[in-house]
């Protein structure tokens, strides 16, 4: 079921994958929305029901003037509230990842649970790959073929206009959300008091082994590190082991 919400005059969507279980909020990383959770809401049915929110300026949600730290955590905030649920285990990849953890920290009392998948405390995009993606294009076919390797990861975002196929974000907005992601972290990611599980994708090349391992140490208990064999987007390469690991994670005793 597709949701909206409103926060400051702008419409965001999300998508409640449904079923009986105890909410889990997922927030999806740049050049995807949603529905890049489907695979792990049926995974993770019947005891979690995923409710998954389309990000300023992705998927269904309306562009923004500002893709600032405060902003996006201000939308999980609202869409928290939205919900109306109590504390709730949040994930989140990458850009969500961030998010994630930014609002466990500033939020504590609405998050019981905190999945963060390859992203690190401290956080250097480069945003090269998002100019050189492809304005518009004829078909689906040849957006795909444009993309090569990466049309898998991004096939969820493709949307036909009048114009031809392209993507339910903005180039530009993206560049600017990068840009405002890049920083250190550290003070957040030190500031959550939740059970954590950090995933790391043993070939990401967003997220060093090192930093991942700096990551758990000096948060110095509550959090475990599981390391899968992916690339930066881990849920996409391996579902199944990225489930279980969730999965796994979320039914420990707290």
């Amino acid at each position: 079921m597709r949701g909206f919400f409103m926060v400051g005059g702008r419409r965001l969507s999300y998508v409640d994958f449904g079923g009986p279980g105890r909410p889990l909020l997922a927030l999806h990383g740049h050049y995807n929305e949603a529905l890049t959770f489907a695979a792990l809401a049926a995974a993770l049915a019947p005891r979690w029901r995923v409710i998954a929110l389309d990000q300023r300026g992705h998927g269904e949600s309306d562009r923004a003037h500002r893709y600032e730290r405060e902003e996006y955590v201000a939308d999980v905030a609202a869409f928290h509230r939205h919900l109306g649920v109590g504390p709730v285990p949040v994930l989140g990849h990458s850009l969500g990842g961030v998010n994630a953890y930014q609002f466990a920290a500033r939020h504590a009392d609405k998050v019981s649970a905190l999945i963060v998948e390859d992203i690190g405390a401290v956080v250097d995009c480069d945003w090269s790959f998002t100019t050189r993606l492809p304005g518009v294009a004829p078909s689906r076919e040849a957006l795909a073929a444009a993309l090569g390797e990466a049309a898998p990861y991004l096939e969820c975002s493709f949307r036909q206009t009048d114009q031809g196929w392209g993507f339910s974000f903005g180039i530009a907005d993206t560049v600017a959300s990068q840009r405002a992601l890049n920083g250190d972290h550290w003070d957040d990611w030190m500031s959550v008091t939740c059970p954590t599980l950090l995933v790391h994708g043993t070939h990401s090349d967003e997220l060093a082994a090192h930093h991942a391992q700096d990551m758990v140490t000096r948060r110095a208990g509550g959090i475990r590190r599981v390391e899968l064999p992916a690339g930066h987007v881990v849920h996409h390469d391996v579902p199944d082991r990225f489930a279980d690991a969730v999965a796994a994670f979320l039914s420990r005793p707290r």
